[in-house]
């Protein structure tokens, strides 16, 4: 479910790597980094902003999460025939940030109260613990969705506590040229993060409470309730799906955004499990899209 303003390359080279946990710091009550080294990370590169990749975890009574990484192109089609309760469990999440000298990478999880398959395992995460990825092998990939029109004179940026890596990782990137309205829904003030960021950026922070009683909403009232810029905009909107379709739904109908220049993108969606969204993903077929 998403929507780019400009066009993305139409061939993205990736590979699979292998990786162990580093080391994991909790980053406030629902955020959680989990640091990943590995030798083959040096073939792996990042877009920045909301760039993507695949991670697959191991089943509680595995070691190593099983993958046909040797099948080529043919990866997912063998993943999907594969039995559910051997394959790895195929998650996408947002690369925090990567580094060198040594090659490391940090990934952000959001711990939901659902406490399903990949926030089990990220909350039990130790060192040594054995992952594998599938990234991007050149930092122009199509994993990368925040793309700002040309002529775009403001930015505008909602999401919540799901796309706060990626909100992070946007605002990093942002010139100091930009002009930035953001805002950004966590369950608790202890949730909100210091983010750095080079542009002239209004961040606002929305707090609702308990994590696993989300009631959507917040997010959309205090848009509607804004006076924004003037000026050709772009927006970024991730996170919960139903609160992302009405704030789209909003910037089009009542704001006059134009379709081609809002970029939209469901994280999660309220009722319905990782497993039920990942199976709708996989019954699509789309390898890039299994959220």
């Amino acid at each position: 479910m998403a929507s780019t303003a400009t066009e993305t390359p139409t061939a993205t080279p990736y590979r699979f790597a292998e990786l162990h946990v580093v080391r994991a710091e909790r980053l406030g009550p629902t955020m959680l980094r989990v640091t990943f080294g590995g030798q083959q990370l040096a073939e792996l590169t990042s877009g920045g902003r909301d760039q993507r990749l695949k991670l697959f975890l191991p089943h509680p009574h595995q070691d190593t999460p099983i993958v046909p990484t040797e099948a080529g192109e043919q990866w997912f089609t063998q993943w999907r025939a594969m039995d559910p309760d051997v394959r790895g469990i195929m998650r996408t999440y947002t690369v925090r940030e990567q580094r060198r000298d040594p090659d490391e990478m940090d990934v952000d999880f959001a711990l939901h109260g659902d406490q399903g398959p990949a926030s089990r395992w990220a909350a039990n995460a130790r060192p040594g613990d054995r992952v594998t990825i599938l990234g991007p092998a050149v930092a122009d990939n199509a994993g990368v969705d925040f793309r700002p029109p040309e002529d775009t004179e403001w930015t505008l940026i909602l999401a919540d506590e799901t796309a706060l890596p990626a909100v992070a990782g946007i605002l990093e990137w942002l010139p100091a040229t930009t002009r930035a309205r953001v805002w950004i829904e966590v369950p608790h003030p202890e949730d909100q993060q210091d983010i750095a960021t080079p542009a002239d950026a209004d961040v606002t922070w929305l707090f609702r409470g308990d994590a696993s009683h989300f009631g959507g909403g917040r997010l959309l009232d205090a848009v509607r309730a804004a006076e924004l810029p003037t000026g050709a905009p772009y927006a970024w909107i991730a996170g919960e799906a139903g609160t992302v379709r009405a704030l789209r739904r909003h910037l089009v109908n009542e704001r006059g955004f134009d379709r081609r220049a809002v970029t939209f993108t469901g994280y999660w969606r309220e009722g319905a499990t990782e497993e039920q969204l990942v199976a709708e993903a996989v019954a699509g077929a789309d390898p890039h899209r299994a959220e």
